[in-house]
Parts: structure tokens; sequence; C-alpha cells
């Protein structure tokens, strides 16, 4: 595997090379004006040689033993290997890695290519005390594959990207058995040969996995249409140092609790997926991207609650707050379409409001009828039509956001995101704590702060809230800065009723507001679980419920990867 694999992130950032967004001059000049982020002053990251990684080879006895399992050429341990599986692709992941600190990195990195082999490499690493992460496209954002040994004297990543088959397309039961290690792409044009589709697309698509997805319950763009991953799940593999795991594939049981969903969301702690079967439906013969502006974020959670309420919610639905609204409108940049744009919207007295994405997929009759009954309740609240060329640009760069922060991280600006989702009747005040812990704490810190927010998944009874914010960096306190950020802002979701986490996981960093979530008891269930599946406890160290032990933030993840 090298950095020419399409699939491989940038160790430094998100994606590969050639698709970082030109900053526009309004964006320029909402960064000096909101931000007080001056131009120039670039900050890039080290060069590739100079990134420190631990120096913990594995003993050679446990490489042999890795070798006999998967293969001499499957067992790795050069700098650029490693250095690709040092971290995930968080705002402090990022800061650590352009620094040159790769203290996060794996002893070795072991590529299996069989449910199989997973289970041997298992095996070893259970025998020698060797810590696990399983590594899939490693674009978790909150700490989720950081290469943390726990009690152990070495940790390797298991990396899935060998487990690339489709292992069954039932077009009959509408059904998939894919291994883990497909990544997004990878899937979809596997299931394309017989005509099908996943529908899941998350904004880690091009590099996220199966297994991630089923790992950490993701939920894609389209899942107000077609539902969360963890909603899509019928049938899985696992291999848990205890033993195989095997879910079979039935529509529904009672044959007690259900040990799939127990799996969905464990996040790599109790075991590494290898396989899921996953609900499937016909490849869309039709789609259709539309945008509206409705003139306030309130307006619009009553839009997308009659949407959803009535049974007439379109697949892809987003409302995106009036700064982020604003903010993209900046980075659409000046031209003929632009500026009559912004004057249709000053004339229909919607300067400064909020955005809506809607989008059908599926037979060309489906998505007639279902856009209809869609408009109708637009319509019915006076949200304005803008037509379909802004909601084809969104699906056309629907990927794209993330380049953005590499970008600002070159421009010394801290960009980071976060998300919940709660009732409707919570959502605006929540949505207005968790902004104003967000820009008070930077305020305080002397950095002032653009804080956005949209709503991407929409439910009967509530719907996320997703929030992007960005601040000049604080030169030598970068990751102070951004622990004080999270740590008021997540408090702000658990005191406010939220979820801590919608759609990232629990990782590292979410992993100390759990326990205010979950309660004491269902920790103690899980972490039994994860002792009748883990009994060494090699798997995922001091991610989910290995991190609930304590109420504080989480402290740098260099002080647990160092040996004592």
């Amino acid at each position: 595997m090298t950095a020419a694999d399409p699939s491989v992130m940038r160790w430094w950032g998100w994606g590969v090379d050639g698709h970082d967004p030109q900053l526009t001059p309004a964006v320029d000049a909402m960064l000096e004006a909101t931000l007080g982020a001056p131009r120039g002053g670039l900050n890039p990251p080290v060069d590739e040689a100079e990134v420190a990684l631990p120096d913990r080879p594995l003993p050679s006895h446990v490489t042999a033993a890795l070798n006999d399992a998967v293969g001499d050429e499957h067992v790795r341990a050069d700098h650029r290997t490693r250095l690709l599986r040092a971290a995930g692709k968080s705002y402090p992941d990022l800061v650590r890695l352009r620094a040159g600190d790769g203290s996060g990195a794996p002893d070795a990195v072991v590529l299996p290519g069989t449910s199989e082999e997973v289970a041997a490499v298992l095996a070893v690493c259970a025998e020698h005390g060797v810590a696990v992460v399983p590594f899939g496209g490693g674009t978790s954002v909150v700490g989720g594959v950081e290469a943390l040994r726990g009690a152990h004297d070495h940790v390797i990543a298991l990396d899935t990207r060998r487990l690339t088959r489709l292992i069954d397309a039932d077009r009959t039961s509408r059904t998939a058995t894919l291994e883990a290690g497909l990544t997004g792409p990878q899937a979809e044009a596997a299931l394309a040969a017989f005509g099908l589709t996943l529908g899941h697309f998350p904004q880690s698509f091009e590099f996220s996995t199966v297994g991630g997805w089923v790992a950490t319950r993701s939920a894609g763009q389209a899942s107000t249409g077609v539902g969360r991953i963890d909603q899509l799940v019928l049938g899985l593999r696992a291999a848990t140092p205890a033993g195989e795991v095997v879910a079979r594939t039935v529509p529904a049981s009672a044959a007690g609790p259900d040990v799939r969903q127990l799996l969905v969301g464990s996040e790599g702690t109790m075991g590494v997926i290898t396989e899921a079967t996953l609900k499937v439906r016909p490849a869309p013969e039709a789609r259709a991207y539309e945008a509206f502006s409705v003139r306030s974020f309130a307006h619009g959670a009553e839009v997308l609650r009659a949407l959803r309420q009535h049974d007439a919610a379109p697949d892809v639905l987003r409302l995106s707050d009036e700064a982020e609204t604003q903010l993209s409108l900046a980075m659409a940049g000046t031209g003929r379409a632009q500026d009559a744009l912004a004057r249709y919207l000053r004339l229909r007295g919607h300067e400064g409001g909020c955005l809506i994405i809607a989008g059908w997929e599926g037979s060309a009759a489906a998505v007639r009828r279902r856009r209809l009954a869609a408009r109708s309740v637009f319509v019915r609240h006076r949200a304005l039509q803008l037509g379909t060329p802004a909601g084809k640009a969104w699906h056309h760069g629907r990927f794209g956001a993330p380049y953005l922060r590499d970008v600002l991280l070159d421009r010394r600006v801290m960009v980071d995101t976060l998300e919940t989702a709660t009732t409707w009747t919570d959502l605006e005040r929540l949505k207005g704590a968790v902004t104003e812990a967000i820009a008070g704490t930077l305020a305080k810190r002397g950095t002032p702060a653009f804080v956005g927010c949209h709503v991407s998944h929409v439910y009967t009874s509530g719907a996320s809230l997703y929030f992007t914010y960005a601040a000049r960096q604080e030169t030598g306190a970068e990751l102070e800065q951004w622990r004080a950020v999270k740590a008021a802002a997540s408090d702000a979701i658990v005191a406010g009723g939220g979820t801590i986490t919608h759609h990232h996981g629990v990782g590292r960093d979410h992993a100390p507001w759990l326990a205010r979530e979950a309660g004491g008891p269902a920790l103690d269930a899980l972490r039994a679980a994860k002792a009748a599946f883990d009994p060494a406890g090699i798997m995922n160290p001091g991610k989910l419920v290995d991190g609930t032990l304590t109420s504080a933030p989480p402290t740098e993840p260099s002080a647990q990867a160092q040996p004592a």
C-alpha cells in the first residue's frame, strides 16, 4: 500500500492532493474581520521524514508469529506505513502530526486478508499481550483509531484494507454481504454490477470503510430517507479474542437482546467486524436536487419537521443556519449566477436567511411523486424555491468540505466540528446553548469565533445539529484551546439533553461524557460484554467504555502512547 493508493489519505490532512479549495476574497475578508486571522503567515506541515514516531519494535517472536498468520509482506513497520496509521483526522490529530508529533503511531501494521487471518492475528496478540487497534479508512474525528497501548507494552494497527470482497448480492431479498475493508466507492462499484446501491454516503464516503461505518453507527447524507447504517445491518461476522461471533441474517428476531446491535457501534473495543450483511436497494434511475430559502433557522426547522411528520421528507434534507448560509455564499465567490441569486434573495426579503437542500433518488416515477409531495409542504410553509443549480452544486461538492480545514490550518486558523441530536421541542434551545458555549469560551481566550450550524438528519421526533466553528489559533496553546472548547460544548450538550454524538462515534474524545448520558449500570454492562469478548483487554484500549473511568476531559494521547 503506497501513497498512490487513492483510498489512502495524506498523513497530514484530509484526502489526496489536488482538491484543496481556493479561498475567495469574501472568505479572506471574513477571516480577517471575524477572526482576526491575517492573510499570509502560512504554517505548512513539517516534512514527512521529520515526524517522530515511537521507537518500540515488536519482539522478534511476536513478529514471527504474525508473519505466520498473514505472510511476511503483510506485517510492516516502516516509517511511512506506521505514519499513515498514526492517527485519525480530528483537529488535535492533525495539529500534532503537522508539528511532527507522531507519538500515536503503532509499533507495526498488520494487514490480514481473510476473516480467518483476522482471528489468527487476534490470537497472537492475546497470547503475547499486544494491543490491537482496528483501522479502516482512518477517518475518525473523535480519536477512535489512536494507537494507545493501555496496559500493554506494544500495539499494532490491524488494517482491514485487504478485506474487499462482495461476498453475496441477493436481489430477491435486497441484501448484500460485504467485507469490512471495502471503501465507499469500492462498495458502490461492486453493488452497481448487480444494479444495486447501499445509498450510504457519509462525508467521509471516499475513504471510510464498511467496517468503520458499522463499528461507529455511521449516518450518511441521505440517511433521512435511506436510514442510518445501524438500521441497514441485518447480519454480521466479527472476530473477537474469545472467538468468532456470527449474527445470522434475518429480517427480525425475538431471540433475546440483539447481539448484532451490541457489536454495531462497539468501535473495535470488542473485536473486529469482518463482514456485514446490509439492506440494499435498486440503483436509482433518477435524481433531483434543489434548494429553498427560509427567513430564519426557526422557520426552517418548522419546515423540516412538517416534511418528516407528514411523510414527505426527501432522502437528503439539510438546513443551514444564517451563519453557515452566509459562509456558503461567500465560498461560492462572485459571478453572474451568484450575483443574480443574491439580488433575488434581497428582493424577496430573504437576505440573511437560511438555505435548505433537498434531494430525491429512486425510480423516475417515485422521484416525481415524492418531489411534488415535498414541494406542497415547502409552499404551504412559505419557503422560497431557488431551483436546481444550488442543489446540484451541493451534490457536486458534498465530499469536499474537509479539504477546507487543511487550507485554514495553513492559515493558522482552528476549525473543527461537533454534532448532537435532540427533540424538535428542544432543538432551538440546544442550538443556542452550544453556540454560546463555543463562542463564549473562545471569546474569553481572546480568539473570537465563527460558529455555524446545520441540520442534516431528520426524524419524526427530532433532528441532528452539526456545528462548525473557527477561530484564530493560539500559537503554542493550540490543543489547550481546543480542549477548552470541546469541554464547554460537550457539557452544554449533555446538560441540554442532547446526545454526546449523533454520528461521529465516541472514540476517545467523547468518552468522558458517556457516563453522564448512558448511566453507570449501562456502562457496567458494556464493560462486562467487553470482558467476555476480549478477556485480555487488547482491543482498542482507551476508547468507548475504556475512556469513561474518569469524568475529566481527555489528556493528550502522546501521554498514554509513550512507554511508562
